[in-house]
């Protein structure tokens, strides 16, 4: 037995699981958690849980359906972001591509600090309006 829980998977609150997990399934290479794939014939569908996992099967990602999400405001205050995602690549020419990419699958712009020489970053906006974070890193 464990002294410690053991954190399972971040669970992001949206109005279209669907459509979040698809974002977050394309971006970081993750794969549904059996069961919770897209209907093979395309049938409609209102989920109201998803998860994503790793290739090696761990959970990373769940979605939670919720009647409405106020977007966040930042960087003003007025509706905190209260979390966000931390993702890092090893160079700017890579932090340049995954920029493409999060835009290209639907994220929003929000902050461009990629010519910061101490931590070249963007800030994008999910198509939930969750904010998270791409930046150059060397740490593991």
């Amino acid at each position: 037995m464990s002294e410690y829980p053991r954190l399972l998977q971040t669970v992001l609150d949206t109005t279209d699981p669907r459509r979040l997990a698809e974002f977050y399934r394309r971006l970081l290479g993750l794969a549904y958690r059996p069961g919770d794939e897209p209907p093979a014939d395309g049938a409609p569908e209102e989920p109201d849980w998803l998860v994503l996992r790793s290739p090696d099967g761990t959970n990373r990602l769940a979605f939670q359906l919720v009647d409405r999400l106020p977007r966040t405001t930042w960087p003003s205050h007025d509706v905190p972001m209260q979390a966000h995602l931390d993702l890092t690549v090893p160079d700017t020419g890579e932090l340049a591509r995954q920029r493409r990419r999060a835009e290209e699958l639907g994220a929003e712009l929000l902050l461009d600090r990629s010519d910061d020489p101490e931590e070249p970053l963007f800030v994008f906006a999910d198509p939930s309006g969750h904010p998270f974070c791409v930046f150059v890193s060397a740490a593991p």
